[in-house]
């Protein structure tokens, strides 16, 4: 299914831009390979479990841990492709000039949110680590390992906002994705 063109973030010729564009896509891909992977390690827990009758040690955890991570390295691909749920009848009742304020006062705002997140989800992911934190299951993964996608999705996040916001900026986008009426 192709993305109507208005909704995906526009890039242009800039270069800062279109790095973080192949970012975002890349850690969709990232995002997708670990739900491909999560539901095969079900599909094989069950197959153990109810066909071979037999225990599983690290299945059930390794797919949590993997669908969390590809949740929040998916972040940056789905901010890119618009995929948030967004409202936009503001947005649609203001004129150019005032949309173009919100947009850039919304970007502004999720940057600094995500920004604290992408700060605590780093402290929290090295004092796991610092700490060798390991779960208290018998699979005893070093916790260090899955925490690690708090950053890494919030901060790929963070700088896809951050293209957003120079993007409007430059004028390269649009804000919201709306023509001017």
């Amino acid at each position: 299914m192709k993305v109507h063109e208005a909704t995906v973030a526009h890039s242009g010729r800039n270069p800062f831009l279109r790095v973080v564009a192949a970012i975002s896509t890349l850690a969709g891909w990232c995002s997708a390979a670990m739900i491909v992977t999560a539901v095969a390690i079900t599909c094989q827990m069950i197959f153990i479990r109810f066909v071979l009758n037999g225990s599983t040690i690290w299945q059930t955890e390794a797919v949590v841990y993997l669908v969390i991570a590809a949740t929040l390295v998916g972040l940056p691909y789905v901010q890119r492709q618009r995929g948030h749920v967004n409202v936009d009848l503001v947005p649609l009742a203001l004129g150019p000039r005032a949309r173009l304020w919100l947009a850039v006062m919304t970007l502004s705002v999720s940057i600094l949110i995500v920004g604290v997140m992408f700060v605590y989800g780093y402290e929290f992911w090295h004092f796991a680590w610092a700490r060798g934190w390991r779960s208290d299951t018998v699979w005893g993964v070093k916790l260090w390992i899955p925490y690690l996608s708090i950053p890494v999705g919030f901060g790929l996040l963070l700088l896809q906002l951050v293209a957003d916001l120079v993007a409007l900026i430059l004028r390269v986008d649009r804000p919201f994705g709306l023509e001017d009426i």
